[in-house]
């Protein structure tokens, strides 16, 4: 289940085109689908996740909500992923109960034990290399920062951040689990083509 997470993001992609373009992901064989909707009104985040659910659900593909735990309930999906800035942790087991899988964004150490000590069910580490974002303004953490993390908690972790095919094998050497990646596959000329490709680097990787 985690090996390739793609984050299906409305400040990558257009709402005209988000749905088609996860669907190329999961043909090229991410196992993870996270749908991100800054942009997006309530209404329309709602709508498109219970899209997206639709797809994935026969697919056996789990459907993670970011931020938004009262969209990933309404729209029964199988989680939600929060930032160190959105609804704290304990707050949001107490209201999910055991039915969302919760992940959480780390930067730290510190910040992974405290997520598994709170009952996280998986960490997003990164970003791992640098990515011009000007949204996301944390340390990179470099491979041996994302080791540190992985060898410090026993929670599955998802390393993010400017993350290609080529650099695979070191992220997995350093212990994760799988990658998430938006850019990689959202911007690529051909998306299924470009999981595919991330894909086969993972499990070459895993033997």
């Amino acid at each position: 289940m985690w090996r390739l997470c793609f984050i299906a993001d409305s400040e990558a992609l257009s709402q005209k085109d988000i749905i088609q373009v996860m669907e190329k992901a999961v043909r090229g064989g991410a196992t993870l689908v996270q749908l991100r909707g800054k942009k997006w009104s309530d209404r329309e985040f709602f709508s498109l996740a219970l899209e997206a659910r639709e797809i994935l659900r026969p697919k056996k593909i789990p459907l993670i909500i970011n931020d938004r735990i009262d969209i990933a309930l309404a729209a029964e999906a199988q989680g939600v992923h929060l930032g160190q800035k959105d609804l704290p942790l304990k707050v949001a087991r107490k209201l999910a109960g055991d039915r969302l899988i919760i992940g959480i964004s780390v930067n730290t150490v510190k910040e992974a034990k405290e997520a598994e000590s709170e009952g996280a069910n998986y960490l997003g580490a990164g970003p791992v290399f640098w990515t011009g974002s000007k949204e996301d303004l944390r340390p990179t953490l470099g491979l041996e920062g994302l080791k540190a993390i992985c060898q410090a908690v026993s929670l599955p972790v998802l390393a993010i951040g400017g993350i290609t095919a080529a650099s695979i094998p070191e992220i997995m050497a350093s212990g994760a689990a799988g990658v998430a990646v938006i850019s990689a596959i959202a911007r690529a000329d051909d998306p299924e083509q470009a999981a595919r490709s991330l894909r086969e680097a993972i499990d070459l990787s895993i033997r």
